[in-house]
């Protein structure tokens, strides 16, 4: 089997993907103060797609693989690559998974969220807050000198020691020049497995959470992917790089 090679970024394309993931976070940002029952998914990505244009971006899933929005919007049970449709109408109690990317100069930025819509109930509360921390546990072991599958350890070993899944389907990603560049960065895993980690990696680290079995489906629609026992789900995403002591997060906001 040939030997996968993660791209090391030299300083200028450090630079270049710093700048687009500041600015998917800025529309990430602006879209999550618009969060409230009574508005549709339809909405946020018209609303996404203008501020990535008046950024002087490009919206980065639009197009993708026939992806048909420029935001990816999944509700409740939906785990990830939710479209948004003006039929769909946020209603108090729910939560919401925002997945953005924007392209700038050439160079991808991407992050994903998940939000409460209103109120809503304390297991959903806490289905977030494991979700979220399981990715900073993640970014936390992505340091020079460790290695892929320790990142996929700590997520797995976080989420599952809270009594959730880790979704097994979906994997993080390597960025940059593509949206997808190597490696495949599974949130499940064994430490001391895998490449050593390098200075100049970048990496889009994003784990999914289910409050139920860690299966999924994928819709009719060939994008929706929803929980097969139906339980809640969330999902957080962070464009990261590995340098020096610490990661640096990129999409922070």
């Amino acid at each position: 089997m040939p030997t996968m090679t993660i791209p090391i970024k030299d300083k200028k394309e450090i630079l270049g993907v710093k700048e687009a993931c500041s600015k998917t976070a800025s529309v990430m940002k602006k879209l999550s103060k618009e969060i409230k029952p009574g508005i549709t998914t339809e909405y946020l990505d018209r609303m996404a797609e203008r501020l990535i244009v008046e950024s002087h971006c490009e919206p980065a899933f639009k197009g993708y693989m026939g992806y048909p929005k420029s935001l990816c919007t999944s509700v409740n049970n939906e785990v990830v690559h939710g479209i948004p449709s003006q039929e769909r109408t946020l209603s108090e109690g729910d939560i919401l998974s925002l997945d953005i990317g924007a392209v700038y100069n050439g160079f991808y930025g991407d992050m994903a969220a998940t939000f409460a819509v209103g109120e809503i109930k304390p297991e959903a509360e806490r289905l977030i807050a494991v979700t979220k921390e399981s990715l900073y546990s993640g970014i936390s072991a992505a340091l020079s000198g460790n290695t892929l599958g320790d990142i996929s350890s700590a997520i797995q070993n976080y989420v599952e020691s809270r009594g959730y899944s880790i979704v097994r389907k979906f994997v993080g990603h390597g960025i940059g020049r593509a949206l997808h560049e190597e490696p495949e960065i599974p949130n499940f895993g064994s430490a001391k497995t895998g490449p050593c980690l390098e200075n100049g990696m970048v990496f889009a680290l994003e784990p999914m959470v289910n409050v139920g079995d860690y299966r999924v489906n994928t819709l009719e629609d060939g994008w929706t992917t929803v929980t097969k026992d139906g339980s809640l789900s969330a999902h957080f995403e962070h464009t990261i790089l590995i340098w020096g002591n610490r990661p640096q997060i990129l999409t922070e906001f």
